[in-house]
Protein backbone atom coordinates (compact mmCIF):
# COMPACT_ATOMS: atom_id res chain seq x y z
CA UNK A 1 0.00 0.00 0.00
CA UNK A 2 1.33 3.51 -0.92
CA UNK A 3 0.81 6.51 1.09
CA UNK A 4 -0.89 8.25 -2.67
CA UNK A 5 -3.13 5.52 -3.83
CA UNK A 6 -4.33 2.40 -1.83
CA UNK A 7 -5.92 4.27 1.05
CA UNK A 8 -8.81 6.11 0.78
CA UNK A 9 -9.52 8.18 3.70
CA UNK A 10 -13.03 8.80 5.12
CA UNK A 11 -12.13 12.91 4.91
CA UNK A 12 -12.66 12.67 1.19
CA UNK A 13 -15.89 11.20 0.85
CA UNK A 14 -18.66 12.63 -0.44
CA UNK A 15 -21.76 13.75 2.62
CA UNK A 16 -25.10 12.86 1.28
CA UNK A 17 -26.43 15.59 3.93
CA UNK A 18 -24.72 17.65 2.04
CA UNK A 19 -25.00 16.92 -1.67
CA UNK A 20 -27.51 19.83 -3.01
CA UNK A 21 -25.78 22.29 -1.27
CA UNK A 22 -24.52 24.55 -4.20
CA UNK A 23 -28.34 24.75 -4.84
CA UNK A 24 -29.13 26.44 -1.43
CA UNK A 25 -29.78 29.96 0.14
CA UNK A 26 -27.06 31.56 2.59
CA UNK A 27 -29.04 30.38 5.50
CA UNK A 28 -29.74 26.70 4.20
CA UNK A 29 -26.07 26.64 3.69
CA UNK A 30 -25.17 27.62 7.27
CA UNK A 31 -27.27 26.03 9.03
CA UNK A 32 -26.38 22.82 7.06
CA UNK A 33 -23.22 23.45 8.29
CA UNK A 34 -24.32 24.04 11.90
CA UNK A 35 -25.91 20.52 11.60
CA UNK A 36 -22.34 18.84 10.66
CA UNK A 37 -20.75 20.69 13.41
CA UNK A 38 -22.33 19.75 15.72
CA UNK A 39 -21.18 16.12 15.43
CA UNK A 40 -17.58 17.06 16.25
CA UNK A 41 -17.25 17.49 20.12
CA UNK A 42 -19.42 14.24 20.39
CA UNK A 43 -16.35 12.22 18.08
CA UNK A 44 -14.24 14.63 20.33
CA UNK A 45 -15.43 12.49 23.76
CA UNK A 46 -15.34 9.33 22.09
CA UNK A 47 -11.40 9.49 22.00
CA UNK A 48 -11.25 11.30 25.34
CA UNK A 49 -9.15 8.09 27.19
CA UNK A 50 -6.66 8.25 24.57
CA UNK A 51 -6.35 12.15 24.70
CA UNK A 52 -5.93 11.76 28.39
CA UNK A 53 -3.36 9.08 28.45
CA UNK A 54 -1.36 11.05 25.45
CA UNK A 55 -1.76 14.27 28.10
CA UNK A 56 -0.02 11.80 30.94
CA UNK A 57 2.57 10.84 28.29
CA UNK A 58 3.33 14.40 27.18
CA UNK A 59 3.33 15.78 31.05
CA UNK A 60 6.15 12.99 31.60
CA UNK A 61 8.18 14.18 28.84
CA UNK A 62 8.22 17.52 30.16
CA UNK A 63 8.86 16.61 33.65
CA UNK A 64 12.28 15.48 32.13
CA UNK A 65 13.42 18.35 30.24
CA UNK A 66 11.46 17.13 27.18
CA UNK A 67 9.41 19.49 24.90
CA UNK A 68 6.33 19.26 22.94
CA UNK A 69 6.73 19.45 19.07
CA UNK A 70 3.67 19.86 16.87
CA UNK A 71 4.08 18.84 13.10
CA UNK A 72 1.79 18.79 10.07
CA UNK A 73 1.61 20.37 6.83
CA UNK A 74 -1.46 22.97 5.58
CA UNK A 75 -4.37 23.27 7.61
CA UNK A 76 -3.12 20.88 10.68
CA UNK A 77 0.16 22.25 10.63
CA UNK A 78 -0.96 26.15 11.03
CA UNK A 79 -3.44 24.80 14.05
CA UNK A 80 -0.13 23.45 15.31
CA UNK A 81 1.51 26.40 14.89
CA UNK A 82 -1.45 28.48 16.52
CA UNK A 83 -1.35 26.23 19.40
CA UNK A 84 1.92 26.01 20.01
CA UNK A 85 2.42 30.31 20.01
CA UNK A 86 -0.34 30.43 22.69
CA UNK A 87 1.37 28.58 25.32
CA UNK A 88 4.31 31.26 26.23
CA UNK A 89 1.68 34.10 26.50
CA UNK A 90 -1.00 32.31 28.59
CA UNK A 91 1.17 29.92 30.46
CA UNK A 92 4.49 31.91 31.06
CA UNK A 93 6.22 29.04 29.50
CA UNK A 94 9.64 29.51 27.05
CA UNK A 95 8.67 29.56 23.66
CA UNK A 96 10.90 25.95 23.32
CA UNK A 97 8.95 24.03 25.60
CA UNK A 98 6.05 23.42 23.10
CA UNK A 99 6.71 23.92 18.94
CA UNK A 100 5.39 23.60 16.05
CA UNK A 101 6.76 22.41 12.67
CA UNK A 102 4.74 23.01 9.75
CA UNK A 103 5.80 21.96 6.12
CA UNK A 104 7.28 24.84 4.07
CA UNK A 105 8.13 26.59 6.68
CA UNK A 106 6.01 29.55 8.71
CA UNK A 107 5.62 31.25 5.01
CA UNK A 108 3.16 27.98 4.45
CA UNK A 109 0.84 30.07 7.51
CA UNK A 110 -0.43 32.68 5.36
CA UNK A 111 -0.09 31.14 2.19
CA UNK A 112 -0.18 27.48 0.72
CA UNK A 113 2.98 25.52 -0.26
CA UNK A 114 0.83 21.87 -0.86
CA UNK A 115 4.18 20.45 -2.82
CA UNK A 116 6.11 20.42 0.20
CA UNK A 117 3.65 18.05 1.92
CA UNK A 118 4.73 15.21 -0.46
CA UNK A 119 8.06 14.87 0.85
CA UNK A 120 8.04 12.01 3.35
CA UNK A 121 11.90 12.45 4.76
CA UNK A 122 11.30 16.92 5.03
CA UNK A 123 9.63 16.48 7.99
CA UNK A 124 12.14 14.31 10.29
CA UNK A 125 14.51 16.47 8.82
CA UNK A 126 13.13 19.65 9.96
CA UNK A 127 12.43 17.89 13.56
CA UNK A 128 16.83 17.27 13.67
CA UNK A 129 17.28 20.78 12.69
CA UNK A 130 15.42 21.50 16.05
CA UNK A 131 17.69 18.84 17.67
CA UNK A 132 14.49 16.61 18.28
CA UNK A 133 15.74 13.90 20.60
CA UNK A 134 14.42 10.84 22.73
CA UNK A 135 13.23 12.63 25.27
CA UNK A 136 10.51 14.76 23.41
CA UNK A 137 7.13 14.19 22.48
CA UNK A 138 5.85 14.70 18.53
CA UNK A 139 2.08 15.13 17.89
CA UNK A 140 1.70 14.34 13.97
CA UNK A 141 -1.46 16.07 12.73
CA UNK A 142 -2.88 14.92 9.82
CA UNK A 143 -6.45 15.27 8.76
CA UNK A 144 -6.23 11.97 6.34
CA UNK A 145 -3.57 10.28 8.19
CA UNK A 146 -1.60 9.45 4.97
CA UNK A 147 0.26 12.84 4.70
CA UNK A 148 3.66 11.63 3.58
CA UNK A 149 5.77 14.24 5.42
CA UNK A 150 3.59 14.04 8.81
CA UNK A 151 3.56 10.16 8.30
CA UNK A 152 7.35 10.11 8.07
CA UNK A 153 8.09 12.85 10.95
CA UNK A 154 5.99 10.34 13.18
CA UNK A 155 8.17 7.34 12.16
CA UNK A 156 11.18 9.34 12.94
CA UNK A 157 9.66 10.06 16.28
CA UNK A 158 9.09 6.43 16.59
CA UNK A 159 12.77 5.59 15.50
CA UNK A 160 14.48 7.73 17.84
CA UNK A 161 12.79 6.72 20.92
CA UNK A 162 10.35 9.67 21.20
CA UNK A 163 7.09 10.01 21.85
CA UNK A 164 4.69 9.78 18.92
CA UNK A 165 1.37 10.35 18.77
CA UNK A 166 -0.82 10.63 15.59
CA UNK A 167 -3.96 12.86 15.79
CA UNK A 168 -5.91 12.47 12.48
CA UNK A 169 -9.73 12.26 11.87
CA UNK A 170 -9.06 9.00 9.64
CA UNK A 171 -9.20 5.11 11.79
CA UNK A 172 -6.46 2.82 10.42
CA UNK A 173 -4.72 5.39 8.28
CA UNK A 174 -1.19 5.12 7.71
CA UNK A 175 -0.09 7.72 10.47
CA UNK A 176 -2.07 5.53 13.32
CA UNK A 177 0.29 2.69 12.33
CA UNK A 178 3.61 4.61 12.50
CA UNK A 179 2.21 6.49 15.89
CA UNK A 180 2.33 4.81 19.76
CA UNK A 181 -0.67 6.71 20.63
CA UNK A 182 -3.51 7.77 18.04
CA UNK A 183 -6.34 10.11 18.60
CA UNK A 184 -8.89 9.68 16.03
CA UNK A 185 -11.92 12.22 16.48
CA UNK A 186 -14.09 10.31 13.46
CA UNK A 187 -16.64 13.89 12.30
CA UNK A 188 -17.30 12.04 9.14
CA UNK A 189 -17.64 13.70 5.56
CA UNK A 190 -17.18 17.43 5.45
CA UNK A 191 -20.30 19.53 4.16
CA UNK A 192 -17.81 20.41 1.14
CA UNK A 193 -16.14 16.92 0.37
CA UNK A 194 -12.30 16.92 1.41
CA UNK A 195 -12.52 20.30 2.69
CA UNK A 196 -10.86 19.24 6.34
CA UNK A 197 -9.92 22.64 7.11
CA UNK A 198 -14.29 22.31 8.07
CA UNK A 199 -15.28 19.55 10.59
CA UNK A 200 -11.93 17.78 10.58
CA UNK A 201 -9.89 21.10 11.32
CA UNK A 202 -12.72 21.82 14.30
CA UNK A 203 -11.85 18.79 15.78
CA UNK A 204 -8.35 19.05 15.49
CA UNK A 205 -8.30 22.43 17.33
CA UNK A 206 -10.38 21.07 20.00
CA UNK A 207 -7.79 18.22 20.53
CA UNK A 208 -4.92 19.98 20.41
CA UNK A 209 -6.45 23.04 23.62
CA UNK A 210 -7.15 19.94 25.50
CA UNK A 211 -3.75 18.80 24.80
CA UNK A 212 -1.81 22.01 25.88
CA UNK A 213 -3.94 23.02 28.49
CA UNK A 214 -4.42 20.03 30.63
CA UNK A 215 -0.60 19.50 29.80
CA UNK A 216 0.45 22.69 31.09
CA UNK A 217 -2.43 22.37 34.44
CA UNK A 218 -0.80 18.95 35.13
CA UNK A 219 2.45 21.06 35.40
CA UNK A 220 1.26 23.61 37.47
CA UNK A 221 1.29 26.37 35.48
CA UNK A 222 -2.36 27.40 36.45
CA UNK A 223 -3.82 27.58 39.77
CA UNK A 224 -7.47 27.05 40.31
CA UNK A 225 -8.59 28.11 37.26
CA UNK A 226 -6.40 31.41 37.17
CA UNK A 227 -3.77 31.89 34.25
CA UNK A 228 -1.21 32.53 37.37
CA UNK A 229 1.56 32.51 34.68
CA UNK A 230 0.23 34.95 32.41
CA UNK A 231 2.43 37.32 31.01
CA UNK A 232 1.25 41.31 30.90
CA UNK A 233 2.48 41.97 27.57
CA UNK A 234 -0.09 44.49 26.81
CA UNK A 235 -2.49 46.57 28.77
CA UNK A 236 -5.79 43.89 28.43
CA UNK A 237 -3.20 40.76 30.47
CA UNK A 238 -1.51 43.53 32.74
CA UNK A 239 -5.25 43.91 33.78
CA UNK A 240 -6.21 40.75 33.95
CA UNK A 241 -2.95 39.73 36.20
CA UNK A 242 -3.51 42.59 38.34
CA UNK A 243 -7.18 40.82 39.06
CA UNK A 244 -5.66 37.40 39.25
CA UNK A 245 -2.96 38.81 42.54
CA UNK A 246 -6.76 40.41 43.91
CA UNK A 247 -8.45 37.04 43.98
CA UNK A 248 -4.88 35.16 45.00
CA UNK A 249 -3.84 37.80 47.52
CA UNK A 250 -6.46 39.89 49.31
CA UNK A 251 -5.12 43.07 48.08
CA UNK A 252 -7.04 45.64 46.83
CA UNK A 253 -6.84 47.23 43.32
CA UNK A 254 -4.57 49.66 44.02
CA UNK A 255 -2.38 47.52 46.49
CA UNK A 256 -2.12 44.95 43.43
CA UNK A 257 -1.00 47.03 41.13
CA UNK A 258 1.50 48.71 43.72
CA UNK A 259 2.71 44.67 43.82
CA UNK A 260 2.95 43.97 40.37
CA UNK A 261 4.51 47.15 39.62
CA UNK A 262 6.95 46.20 42.40
CA UNK A 263 7.95 42.78 40.76
CA UNK A 264 8.61 44.56 37.19
CA UNK A 265 5.12 43.41 35.85
CA UNK A 266 6.09 39.63 36.38
CA UNK A 267 2.79 38.61 38.01
CA UNK A 268 4.69 34.40 38.87
CA UNK A 269 7.26 36.76 41.10
CA UNK A 270 4.22 39.33 42.68
CA UNK A 271 2.46 36.22 43.81
CA UNK A 272 5.53 34.16 45.29
CA UNK A 273 6.99 37.98 47.08
CA UNK A 274 3.05 38.29 48.65
CA UNK A 275 2.07 34.94 49.47
CA UNK A 276 6.24 34.22 51.32
CA UNK A 277 7.10 37.92 52.17
CA UNK A 278 10.59 37.47 50.50
CA UNK A 279 12.05 40.20 48.37
CA UNK A 280 11.35 40.19 44.24
CA UNK A 281 15.16 38.35 43.85
CA UNK A 282 14.32 36.01 46.24
CA UNK A 283 11.24 35.22 44.28
CA UNK A 284 13.15 35.26 40.84
CA UNK A 285 15.10 32.68 42.32
CA UNK A 286 12.97 30.65 43.98
CA UNK A 287 11.26 30.48 40.24
CA UNK A 288 14.02 29.78 38.38
CA UNK A 289 14.56 26.36 40.78
CA UNK A 290 11.06 25.28 40.16
CA UNK A 291 10.62 26.04 36.29
CA UNK A 292 8.56 28.91 36.34
CA UNK A 293 5.66 27.26 38.57
CA UNK A 294 4.79 29.65 41.75
CA UNK A 295 3.52 27.11 43.88
CA UNK A 296 6.94 25.25 44.05
CA UNK A 297 8.61 28.44 44.13
CA UNK A 298 6.73 28.96 47.10
CA UNK A 299 7.20 25.59 48.52
CA UNK A 300 11.15 26.07 48.26
CA UNK A 301 11.14 29.26 50.15
CA UNK A 302 8.83 27.22 52.79
CA UNK A 303 11.30 24.60 53.05
CA UNK A 304 13.89 24.59 56.10
CA UNK A 305 17.00 26.04 56.05
CA UNK A 306 15.72 28.07 53.05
Amino acid sequence: MTLKSAYFPVTEAENPRTSNLSSLSSLEIIGLMNDEDALVATAVRVVLPNIARAIDEIVERLRNSGRLFYIGTGTSGRLGVLDASECPPTFGVSADLVQAVIAGGYEACYRAVEASEDDVEAGARDLESRGFSSRDALVGIAASGRTPYTVGAVKHARHVGALAIALTCAPDSPITLAAEISIIPVVGPEVIAGSTRLKAGTAQKLVLNMLSTASMVRLGYVTGNRMTNVQTRNEKLRARAVRILMAETNLDHSGAITALDAASGDLRVALVVQKTGRSPAEAQAALAASRGVVQDAIDIMAAPGD
